[in-house]
């Protein structure tokens, strides 16, 4: 031990200067310097028991306190995961992807062999920045103590700057144990993406008044810009009478599901999604993952259609459909401008008409979603889909929820009335993000003057991803309800392979598909020092939500229920 100052050391203090509090990491050998100085320093490190637990928390972690950050300026929205070289980072990179594709703004670094000692080709070698470039914003390795500072700050940045995502640094142990002299450098103001060009804007606005039944489909990019956003998004439909949907795949608020001209989330069915898109002039605001899951037979959108785009992302306009206006900037921002475009252009009859027109396909798609979570099993004496979501609706209707309930997840998309800033989702399609997001979401919460009870609500084969994440939640004394919806099969695997290659469920075997025997869910929670209860009945599911909302720790529900 010594007293010198070294690239650890300004490691943390740039932490500090750029006011993280919390650092979720897994550490290794290469990683000491680093957890030595976070220990000496302010810095409170969330040990994870996987690199991807590690991932997830940070990334729940850094979309919770954006959340926070639209109300307070104080807040910087980033979570940061340290990684244990080569291995490591391959364990976290898949919760790096849905880092990228819920757009959660992360620094992500990985300790590395000292530079002078990678030619020997020592264990746990391999190219760290290589390995993560596919999915981050921007990937590189510091060579050099007296690139730290510059690298740090750009790091911090790129990731906050629209639209947000994750970053990475490899940081080797040589550069680490390196003595320095240099000193943090200020972090700067992070920009927002601007209020759009406003040639296509006027575009834009003249489209909208020309159009017979503008439908508008709100992608995650509108609520990542601000409870502000989603107010705006509901100023332009009520000011043009559009009918609005959420994009496939959505995983956040981006519109009020209470509202009049809400209709649906667009569900990844070429036939129902086609159809709900079936008009003469879209306009999409903030989207990105608006495609199905496999290959689409026929166009989602007609080749006659008008389209708008609007996005932060340069990358996503234009991008699947051609853009017949294409706006590039803050979604909220460029909203409001709309908003004082089209008052004056479009009159109060013809706003009325495509009103109506809203109410006739809002009475259609209600109906036929109506059922959505309720299954067919009618003397199965465990609970719906859509029954173990009505009562958490009705006990927990104000708590935060991070959700991975796979095919639950459309019962509570499609019976919840979920406000903006309340709901996070699993963009990115992977397992095991759910969970860990979960624990950082609930630290974030912590942070907070007035914090949100946070429920996880997590189908049973998503949680035995990581249910080692339990052990991170109650070592750090998290208070945090997981509810786990629990099938006992992959049933998404089995309603994909109905799709995939027809016929009816007898015709398979489903190898791989069911959980028989059945993992003992409540004796692991238990295990990683959770309080946890098996509940078989319906009736029983609000008693049992109630108690672990008003016990100040970690509890999970492990709620059967039938398809």
């Amino acid at each position: 031990m010594t007293d010198d100052y070294t690239g650890a050391d300004l490691f943390a203090d740039a932490l500090e200067a750029y006011d993280v509090d919390y650092v979720f990491g897994n550490p290794g050998t290469t990683e000491l310097p680093i957890v030595e100085s976070i220990g000496k320093s302010d810095l409170e490190y969330i040990l994870g028991l996987h690199e991807d637990i590690a991932v997830g928390m940070a990334s729940g972690y850094a979309q919770t306190r954006r959340y926070h950050s639209h109300h307070d300026d104080s807040v910087r929205p980033v979570g940061v995961a340290n990684l244990h070289i080569a291995p490591g980072l391959a364990h976290g990179l898949g919760n790096v992807y849905a880092a990228k594709i819920a757009g959660a703004p992360l620094v992500v670094t990985a300790g590395n062999h000292s530079t002078d000692f990678r030619h020997e080709e020592p264990i746990l070698s391999g190219q760290l920045a290589e390995m993560a470039e596919q999915f981050c914003k921007w990937s590189d390795e510091v060579l050099d103590v007296d690139a730290l500072p510059t690298m740090l700050r750009r790091a911090f940045r790129v990731a906050m700057t629209p639209p947000t995502g994750p970053v990475f640094l490899g940081l080797p142990l040589d550069v680490m144990l390196a003595e320095t002299d240099d000193e943090p450098e200020r972090l700067g103001a992070i920009p927002n993406a601007g209020s759009g060009d406003p040639a296509q804007l006027e575009r834009t606005a003249d489209l909208l008044a020309e159009a017979d039944e503008p439908v508008m489909v709100v992608g995650d990019h509108v609520a990542r810009s601000g409870a502000d956003a989603v107010a705006a998004a509901v100023e332009l439909a009520e000011a043009t009478g559009a009918r609005v949907h959420g994009e496939i795949l959505s995983a956040e608020v981006d519109f009020p599901t209470d509202h009049d001209q809400w209709v649906s989330y667009i569900p990844p069915s070429e036939g129902l999604a086609s159809m709900l898109m079936d008009t003469d002039t879209l306009v999409f605001v903030g989207c990105s993952t608006n495609t199905t899951l496999t290959r689409h037979e026929g166009d989602l959108v007609d080749s006659e259609t008008t389209c708008i785009h609007i996005s932060d992302d340069d990358w996503q306009v234009g991008k699947n459909q051609p853009a017949d206006a294409a706006v590039i900037g803050d979604p909220g921002l460029v909203l409001q401008e709309l908003i004082e475009r089209v008052q004056g252009r479009i009159s109060a009859e013809t706003v009325e008409g495509r009103l109506e027109d809203v109410a006739a396909i809002k009475e259609m798609v209600d109906a036929k979603m109506a059922g959505m979570g309720e299954g067919n099993a009618e003397d199965d004496p465990r609970a719906s889909k859509a029954e173990l979501v009505d009562t958490m609706e009705q006990v927990a209707g104000d708590c935060a929820i991070v959700d991975e309930g796979i095919t639950s997840k459309y019962a509570m998309l499609t019976r919840w009335d979920l406000a903006p800033e309340q709901y996070i989702s699993n963009k990115g399609g992977g397992l095991g993000y759910g969970l860990p997001a979960s624990v950082g979401a609930a630290i974030a919460e912590g942070q907070r003057d007035e914090p949100r009870d946070v429920v996880g609500f997590i189908g049973d084969g998503s949680y035995q991803y990581y249910p080692h994440s339990i052990y991170s939640a109650a070592r750090h004394d998290v208070d945090l309800t997981v509810v786990i919806s629990d099938n006992r099969n992959y049933r998404i695997l089995k309603n994909n392979t109905l799709d995939l290659l027809g016929g009816e469920e007898a015709d398979y075997e489903f190898v791989g598909m069911d959980f028989d025997p059945p993992v003992d869910l409540v004796k692991n929670a238990e295990s990683h020092g959770a309080r946890a209860e098996l509940v078989e009945t319906p009736d029983k599911i609000a008693g049992a939500l109630e108690d672990a909302l008003a016990n100040e720790g970690v509890d999970v529900l492990d709620v059967l229920v039938h398809d």
